[in-house]
């Protein structure tokens, strides 16, 4: 039998017949999957009655083609598809350097960690120093500040977007402030030039958590550049739920070479290695080189200037997120499209319900359609949800809502494991009365209008089962 091709540095060298053999049988299982997925992957339209999801998976032949191909290769970790993925959504970002990882929530726990290297020096972020955040959001945006030993300090938002309030950074700020972590909300980008100008005067470190914007723009001295590239370090998450999916999967990018080498780092064991996977000696000095106390010539390989984690991603992942980023134009597209017939058709009902916005200078690329409940309403948010699901259209808080009244907050001390600057009272309002509903890609028009009926009617009284068919 002839000798089949050999792998280096994540490809294969095709020498051999076998290798044109294999190549033709590739395409003829590329081409099942393909009628495959004709056959029993594409979804039929939306029916009344059918349940509305929030969020779902937008695909077609192309990802499972893409997936299969990874599986056929079978290198398993993060090779070819990694580095096809992380030079795309870098370009797209317009950033320089990129990691995929394996979720977003791993993506900002290594994003923050890297504050903590000894490489940044004087800068780095050690035990006891503070980070500004807010409790409105997702628990991993703000427990990797806890499990770095820093101390997370709460500022509250504003409505109706729910991102932070940055006329209360000032008051914020301590002497032990080193750095700000935080999100867009639902795609909506905070001030970005009010956070930049404040880190720029005192020198802090701003990590951009993008997993809910991926896509959306914000405009900054005339400049339109995406979000997530306007931190030291930007994340993204591709939950199924999120603008790409990958299945898991996450990222973090930065324009800064320094904290790309560390993020990497502490991605791959905390190795002071660059080589990727299956890579011997990039840098031609692999056993002549002296770290810490190791013997001279110690292999590089295996030295290890962080206390780092193994938290890569796959190439099977890598492969499906490679054709979504080919549709990413699209899905933001749709988002954007979705979001404004919800807020055209929702308008009517603004006495009862702060409707969300798009903040001047921003083109958010939204992950859901955001809604507050007036305290005068005759329908309470619960009562609201609860039609709502009866009707079988999904909803979700805004994630925590008030992260510091969770559990997992219980067993910290206020003014020591975490601090609240001021109040967070539109904080705690978010947490009664908000929620979003879905206008991810797979939306259909029926699917918003059954969505605008069922808001609707829950305010339309004693006649609601007559207004049903004219809403």
């Amino acid at each position: 039998m002839a000798a089949r091709g050999r792998r280096q540095s994540g490809r294969f060298e095709n020498f051999s017949a076998f290798d044109e053999v294999g190549q033709m049988n590739k395409e003829i299982i590329l081409q099942q999957v393909r009628q495959y997925y004709r056959e029993h992957h594409q979804r039929p339209a939306y029916q009344p009655g059918d349940r509305i999801n929030y969020a779902g998976r937008v695909y077609d032949e192309a990802e499972l083609c893409g997936l299969v191909d990874a599986a056929l290769d079978f290198w398993l970790t993060a090779g070819a598809y990694t580095e096809k993925f992380e030079q795309g959504l870098a370009g797209y970002l317009g950033v320089p350097f990129c990691s995929m990882v394996n979720s977003g929530s791993s993506a900002n726990l290594l994003a923050v960690s890297a504050l903590t290297s000894p490489l940044l020096g004087e800068r780095r972020l050690k035990r006891g120093d503070e980070v500004i955040t807010v409790a409105a959001g997702f628990p991993t945006t703000v427990t990797p500040i806890v499990q770095c030993s820093a101390v997370p300090v709460f500022v509250d938002v504003r409505l109706p977007n729910g991102n932070i309030d940055v006329t209360l950074l000032e008051a914020a700020r301590s002497e032990r402030t080193r750095a700000v972590v935080l999100a867009h909300t639902l795609g909506s980008p905070f001030d970005v030039k009010a956070v930049r100008e404040f880190c720029n005067k005192y020198s802090l470190w701003l990590v951009e958590d993008n997993c809910d914007a991926l896509g959306s723009e914000y405009c900054l001295d005339g400049v339109w550049r995406r979000t997530g590239a306007f931190g030291d370090l930007g994340t993204s998450s591709f939950y199924p739920a999120h603008h790409i999916t990958t299945g898991e999967g996450g990222a973090v990018y930065t324009s800064d070479p320094l904290l790309h080498r560390i993020v990497r780092s502490l991605r791959d064991w905390g190795r002071d290695c660059v080589c990727s996977g299956g890579e011997d000696n990039r840098c031609g000095h692999r056993f002549n080189g002296q770290f810490g106390t190791l013997p001279a010539g110690y292999d590089h390989k295996y030295v290890y200037s962080h206390l780092g984690y193994n938290l890569k991603a796959t190439d099977l992942q890598a492969a499906v997120g490679a054709a979504q980023l080919d549709k990413l134009d699209d899905f933001v597209y749709k988002r954007r499209e979705n979001w404004s017939y919800l807020r055209e058709r929702l308008a009517a009902l603004e006495q009862y319900l702060l409707l969300p916005e798009k903040e001047p200078g921003t083109n958010p690329s939204w992950f859901g359609y955001f809604i507050t409940v007036r305290e005068d309403s005759p329908v309470s948010r619960d009562g609201l949800v609860a039609r709502l699901e009866e009707r079988k259209i999904q909803t979700r808080p805004l994630f925590a809502g008030n992260l510091t009244r969770h559990p997992c907050f219980q067993n910290l001390r206020e003014g020591v494991d975490y601090r609240i600057a001021g109040s967070l009272d539109t904080t705690d309002r978010i947490m009664n009365n908000s929620f979003w509903v879905g206008v991810y890609p797979g939306m259909e028009r029926a699917m918003l209008k059954e969505m605008v009926r069922g808001i609707t009617l829950a305010f339309a009284g004693p006649d609601a089962g007559q207004q049903d068919q004219s809403v």
